[in-house]
């Protein structure tokens, strides 16, 4: 009993100094030397987000699953639930399937944007009407990543 309570002051000390070493490396560098022009607009990346969101549905609306399948990256997946994950061309013929199977009327919103020049991390949820009015409700999380100037749809998770 007296060797266990000699370890837990250890093991506390221990624990405070890994959390410690773990905050000073997670802090972010004071010697930021990017161009004031050059630091990432979130609020640029947001109206962007709108847009493609409002195109999206205009390309489900007109049933151009091609068109869907170009805002994907080439390494992009679908991740939906109860599926396995769906990437490169299967991407077309998955839009194709539910612009087929009646999806005409998709609206996105987002309730959520953070990132970096690199990547975006977009949550928010989606209404799906059908042809026969029924109407699926769910979430979303979005992963976007800046590829040759471009943002593309990197990781597509719903459910």
């Amino acid at each position: 009993m007296k060797s266990l309570i000699k370890k837990i002051p250890l093991l506390n000390i221990s624990a405070f100094i890994i959390t410690f070493i773990f905050i000073l490396g997670c802090q972010q560098q004071t010697t930021d030397t990017k161009p004031e022009s050059a630091v990432f607009d979130i609020q640029k990346a947001k109206s962007f987000i709108d847009s493609i969101n409002t195109k999206f549905s205009e390309q489900i609306m007109n049933g151009d699953s091609v068109a869907l399948a170009s805002h994907y990256a080439p390494d992009a997946e679908l991740l939906f639930s109860n599926s396995e994950p769906i990437k490169g061309k299967d991407i077309v013929t998955a839009w194709g399937s539910m612009i087929r199977s009646g999806t005409r009327n998709m609206i996105f919103t987002t309730t959520d944007l953070t990132g970096c020049d690199d990547f975006l991390i977009e949550t928010g949820y989606f209404e799906i009407k059908e042809n026969d009015n029924k109407v699926n409700k769910g979430k979303y999380v979005v992963v976007w990543n800046q590829q040759n100037g471009e943002w593309k749809l990197y990781r597509d998770i719903g459910n």
